[in-house]
């Protein structure tokens, strides 16, 4: 997996307008592990990327009536078959964290990349979504050197008390070990 001009080679390009420039465009110091899935519990359909770009009809759906006015985004999907969209360059400041802090510094958005895997805090992830997690994770690493493995957080992590994901159901020590092994 290689990475040109800040976006993945080789995977579906839908861009999100809720993105902006980084104070910093040199600063990408920090990756954000997400869980997403809309209507909340199911998976394999468009809502993710009508959300992500705007367009999410409350009426579709009785869930979407209290988010459908969102202004929000993530670097990157990783659907349950792992394949990936890109919705924000990655030299751009993607709209995921919200209100975060990391080591003291608040305004994670800034610094840091947002990966979404379609999911829940309760149900496991795919094996392929591990795989291409890693995959993805490698060419980040190799490619923004102020990222590290030490610096690959879950979003419960930048806000603690205000969200839990990606939950219970994300196994951190198999995706460490899927590191290793391809690192």
């Amino acid at each position: 997996m290689k990475i040109n001009q800040h976006r993945l080679n080789d995977v579906r390009q839908t861009l999100s307008q809720n993105s902006d420039e980084r104070p910093d465009q040199d600063d990408i110091s920090l990756l954000v592990i997400h869980c997403i899935s809309l209507p909340p519990g199911e998976f394999g359909n468009d809502a993710i990327d009508r959300l992500f770009c705007n367009r999410l009809n409350p009426d579709d759906h009785p869930y979407f009536k209290d988010i459908y006015q969102l202004r929000v985004s993530a670097h990157l999907l990783i659907t349950r078959d792992g394949s990936c969209v890109q919705y924000v360059p990655f030299d751009k400041r993607a709209w995921h964290a919200g209100k975060s802090a990391y080591n003291g510094r608040e305004r994670c958005n800034d610094f840091s990349i947002g990966i979404e895997l379609e999911g829940t805090e309760l149900i496991d992830y795919t094996d392929r979504q591990y795989q291409q997690l890693a995959a993805v994770t490698h060419a980040l690493l190799a490619t923004y050197p102020k990222l590290s493995r030490q610096r690959i957080v879950g979003h419960s992590d930048i806000a603690p008390g205000r969200k839990t994901d990606p939950g219970a159901s994300f196994d951190w020590q198999r995706l460490w070990r899927l590191l290793e092994i391809e690192g």
